[in-house]
């Protein structure tokens, strides 16, 4: 372990995520970690890191690191413009620095989330199993907060690569965006209004965070005589749930119950596209099988398998 990164500028909200932590949400602890699991995945590859290492997400705008070590290093997902120095570096692509060096992560332009890899993974203590930041309840990450202005990182061991890796193309995210969703688990609470939610578009709102995401459109009301709300469940990330005032909420990876009735659930191959929604995107639904959705899961699966196939052979 070696000191990588001292924190000039932290960005609006950049923590240390992973995949995330599992089997606790029975205590009330949710799974967290990377929002965008494609570019999460990749930005690790790139650096020649396994999937699950810790990374640094950052919304809406990135960090200024200075570079206390030597290493690798990566940046994914929103077109953020990024420079080591005075000299702009590409996304999607990994980068060899040195200490000494100022590391400038700016704005993004498209999508919402970005991703820093570095060579070994951000090391922080493990906390039931994962690195992960759950800033709410203070756990994980750096003392269970976003980074601040001082912060010193440090970063795992690994290996420095032979040669640069890049991506051959580069993820497009556009500002509509079509999400595959399987009906339910309420969807009997909403027989006369299912056909209203999926042929509406909807408004990301500002009211989005890393619980979930409130849109703005037509109000979705429950089937007459159908409860207000139901007895709290579990829920998943994925999850569109109506509350009273009819707008659904997409919930994310730091939700573990709710007492609203669910009327679909975005697929699990989709939800990266709904990490790199920013407000006043343009969302729709389209309903597939649970059998469809399953196929869309092991497609899923094999595609992110072939990634890291094709960047440890390039």
């Amino acid at each position: 372990m070696r000191q990588i990164f001292r924190v000039r500028t932290p960005g609006p909200y950049t923590t240390v995520q992973d995949r995330g932590r599992i089997s606790f949400q029975h205590v009330g602890v949710p799974v967290s970690g990377v929002l965008d699991e494609l570019a999460g995945s990749v930005a690790n590859l790139l650096v020649g890191n396994p999937r699950e290492a810790a990374v640094l997400e950052m919304t809406f705008s990135g960090p200024c690191l200075q570079v206390l070590s030597e290493g690798v290093v990566s940046l994914t997902g929103a077109d953020m413009s990024a420079r080591v120095n005075e000299k702009p570096i590409l996304p999607w692509r990994s980068h060899a620095i040195r200490a000494g060096d100022m590391l400038f992560i700016g704005s993004a332009r498209k999508g919402c989330r970005g991703y820093l890899a570095v060579t070994g993974g951000i090391e922080v203590p493990l906390v039931m199993g994962s690195r992960s930041t759950y800033v709410a309840g203070r756990l994980g990450g750096l003392e269970g907060r976003r980074l601040q202005e001082g912060d010193i990182l440090f970063r795992g061991e690994g290996e420095s690569m032979s040669r640069p890796r890049r991506l051959p193309w580069i993820p497009a995210y556009s500002d509509a965006q079509t999400l595959r969703v399987v009906p339910g688990p309420q969807d009997e609470y909403f027989d006369q209004k299912m056909e209203r939610f999926l042929s509406s578009q909807y408004i990301v709102t500002s009211h989005a965070d890393r619980m979930g995401v409130r849109l703005e459109g037509p109000s979705i009301q429950r089937d007459p005589g159908c409860p207000e709300s139901i007895v709290s469940e579990p829920s998943m990330p994925g999850n569109i749930q109506i509350p009273p005032d009819g707008k659904p909420i997409i919930l994310l990876v730091e939700q573990t119950i709710g007492g609203y009735a669910k009327i679909a659930t975005v697929i699990t191959p989709d939800l990266w596209r709904i990490a790199q929604a920013k407000p006043g995107d343009i969302l729709r639904f389209c309903p597939v099988t649970l059998d469809e959705a399953h196929h869309a899961y092991r497609l899923w699966r094999a595609f992110l398998e072939d990634i890291a196939a094709t960047l440890e052979t390039s």
